[in-house]
């Protein structure tokens, strides 16, 4: 799942390395037919993901190492998955295509995708890729996607809102967190106004507090059929903090709703709220440029450890190879190009301000980007996979888990009852095939 809104970066690159890779003489076992045959790689990414210059910046770097060209086709949003489907099983499908994340489990199981196991630790380059966006990727214990970058949450405040109140400092932990927000709470209590505004239906943040627990949503049991784990004491105490937090903090109103109806961004922009948890703040200065400067970033903080953040759920893309392209090393290429350190840094980071895809990036890329980004980085260094299965897909779309946690705010369901009849969806969901 994605959340949304250089010229030359081959200098980090070893162009003799990623010549030998794509193989000047074009033949070699498992590249699906000879690398030289086709001097011209077709792409598909996605409008909106990267701008022009980091696409330019990947595509210069791939060419100047290969010799090969790119035929770059952008594709738009509406029935992507469907659009992918059908032209992964044409018998000349796009050779690299952009995937949400949580996706690819939905296009490895029909055999759409190549096996990129084996080039795992080339692909890497060293670099320990982000949790939240491989462990989707590793379907089986097999590798089908790269990971090209991710998006992913902290809490944004209104720095002036909250001096009014008497602080002058993010919280270092959830009870200093909390306890700002009493102040702030205390200190203007006028209608319509809350001291954090954190929609009931906002599964994002509230997968948060179980994980921050040591619950999860699923896992595979013995038989290898996956099973839901909401149940689960752990689980079960996160979903208990987060309902306790979210009515304390949040208005009433909001334990329904989701976080576009209304828009949470308008209202953080509209003086309604000191407080949110969102993937940017772009929105909300575009909304209202006047709080530029006035806007401060930090981790969400654990409920369960000092000092430490919350889990993030990392959304974001992963670039997929076709099982039936006809260029699939030159298509191992253009991944290891577009993951590479320097491409990460000067282009996926250093242009478009995602977060990149390793570890290692998260702390060299501090310095690339403005302060209130880092809270964002400092965030992603903890995240969770969903579940590596067709079925999760389902569960994304199917409103589901906004039901699940919208039941828990507004107290239509206790948090075991809600827990054990998504528990079953889950059950049935996950196993079904595709």
């Amino acid at each position: 799942m994605r959340t949304r809104t250089l010229a030359t970066a081959a200098c980090g690159l070893s162009v003799a390395l990623l010549a030998a890779s794509c193989g000047s003489s074009g033949n070699g076992a498992g590249d699906g037919g000879s690398a030289a045959a086709s001097k011209t790689l077709t792409v598909w990414l996605m409008d909106g993901d990267l701008t022009t210059a980091s696409t330019d910046a990947i595509n210069t770097a791939f060419e100047k190492a290969t010799g090969a060209k790119v035929n770059l086709q952008v594709q738009e949003w509406a029935n992507i998955n469907q659009r992918i489907s059908t032209a992964l099983a044409q018998d000349s499908p796009p050779d690299v295509i952009d995937v949400g994340n949580t996706d690819v489990p939905l296009f490895a199981a029909t055999g759409a995708l190549a096996d990129l196991s084996v080039q795992r630790a080339e692909l890497t380059g060293g670099q320990t890729w982000l949790a939240g966006l491989v462990d989707p990727a590793t379907v089986d214990g097999k590798l089908y996607a790269a990971p090209l970058f991710a998006g992913n949450r902290a809490v944004i405040y209104n720095k002036t809102i909250w001096a009014k109140a008497g602080i002058t400092a993010p919280p270092a932990s959830f009870a200093e967190f909390t306890r700002d927000l009493n102040k702030i709470k205390a200190a203007d209590s006028a209608p319509g106004f809350s001291a954090m505004y954190l929609p009931g239906q906002y599964w994002f943040a509230g997968l948060q507090f179980v994980w921050d627990a040591g619950g999860q949503l699923a896992a595979k049991d013995a038989g290898g059929k996956w099973a839901g784990q909401l149940g689960s004491p752990a689980a079960q105490q996160g979903l208990t903090t987060w309902k306790n937090f979210q009515n304390a903090y949040s208005p009433e109103a909001s334990r329904n709703t989701d976080n576009k109806t209304p828009d949470q961004d308008a209202i953080f922009a509209g003086g309604k709220t000191a407080t949110v948890v969102d993937t940017t703040i772009n929105t909300i200065l575009k909304d209202n440029p006047s709080l530029k400067g006035q806007i401060g970033t930090f981790a969400f903080p654990s409920v369960a450890h000092a000092g430490a953040a919350q889990p993030v759920f990392l959304g974001g893309s992963d670039l997929a190879v076709a099982a039936k392209s006809r260029n699939q090393k030159l298509a191992l290429a253009y991944l290891k190009v577009a993951t590479s350190q320097a491409i990460q840094t000067s282009a996926i980071v250093g242009t478009d301000h995602w977060t990149p895809v390793s570890t290692q990036l998260l702390h060299s890329a501090q310095s690339l980007l403005p302060p209130t980004s880092l809270a964002f980085l400092k965030a992603a260094k903890n995240s969770v996979g969903t579940p590596a299965t067709p079925g999760w897909a389902t569960i994304e779309s199917d409103l589901s888990l906004k039901q699940f946690f919208a039941d828990i705010a507004t107290g239509r369901k206790s948090v075991a009852q809600a827990a054990k009849g998504f528990d079953t969806h889950l059950d049935q969901t996950l196993n079904a095939r595709s």
